[in-house]
């Protein structure tokens, strides 16, 4: 499918995003996978199949366009890093991939049955990006989005938590801190007004795990953006952190295979 042929714009972002740029091929390999249940769900609210056309905004590497392949809809990405848009064309090389972000949608008006969103929708600001999302999709068409969150009554997942939030700064999150855990997705205020044109986003929660090597989960911290984005001999601090986590924690002390528990959150709203 040859992308659309559309004016060029300077996608605009926060300044952390640059960390996915650097950390393009990490974050390929060490990032969990979406589970197959969430996914046919999604294809079902959003009404995704052969004949359909679905848009993905901050597609990062691939890992959810790979995912949702099996829908049978036409996909086409947005993704403003060059370095995640070099990794992406390696792994999903039949897919589209335009430079853009979610306030500048580099396509035409009413082009989409279906705008999608995976680990990303905490960087857009939200009602210029709810206004573009609107405008390229169709009458009637849908809005999807998804996080995958590690499970924090685990024990080792709350000491990751609290190596990866020392470096947070002004890094945007999604996730709202209660009892010192993450628990509960928080979305932008924007979706409850009635005029930004979308009707109430409906929720549904998966069990998710991620499998691994204790390299495995030093590299999904190391592909975090506030991580990624520290110089060297801060990375390096970062990785001995989590290194010497894995190795004291009970749970995985001495083990060359780990597994993380996940829950994976979908949202899903429709155009008014």
């Amino acid at each position: 499918m040859r992308s659309p042929s559309v004016p060029r714009r300077t996608p605009r972002t926060h300044p952390n995003v640059r960390g996915f740029d650097r950390a393009a091929a990490i974050y390929e390999r060490a990032r969990p996978d979406y589970p197959v249940a969430a996914i046919r769900h999604l294809g079902r609210v959003l009404a995704l199949g052969p004949g359909s056309t679905v848009v993905e905004l901050g597609s990062g590497t691939g890992k959810f366009t790979r995912a949702i392949a099996s829908l049978g809809a036409a996909r086409i990405a947005v993704e403003p890093t060059a370095g995640m848009r070099r990794v992406f064309e390696q792994t999903v090389p039949d897919v589209p991939v335009l430079e853009g972000t979610a306030e500048r949608i580099p396509l035409p008006d009413a082009f989409a049955d279906a705008v999608v969103c995976a680990q990303a929708f905490h960087w857009f600001r939200p009602r210029p990006a709810l206004r573009e999302i609107r405008r390229v999709l169709r009458p009637g068409g849908s809005l999807g989005i998804i996080w995958n969150t590690r499970d924090e009554s685990v024990r080792w997942s709350r000491g990751l938590t609290e190596i990866v939030e020392a470096h947070r700064g002004s890094v945007p999150v999604w996730r709202e801190a209660t009892g010192g855990r993450y628990r509960r997705v928080v979305l932008p205020r924007a979706f409850a007004d009635p005029k930004v044109g979308f009707t109430p986003l409906s929720h549904r929660a998966f069990r998710n795990v991620q499998e691994g090597t204790p390299s495995t989960f030093v590299e999904r911290t190391l592909s975090v953006s506030s991580i990624a984005v520290l110089p060297a001999s801060g990375q390096r601090d970062v990785a001995r952190a989590v290194r010497s986590l894995l190795a004291t924690d009970p749970e995985t002390r001495g083990r060359g295979r780990l597994r993380l528990p996940y829950r994976t959150d979908v949202y899903w709203c429709r155009r008014r």
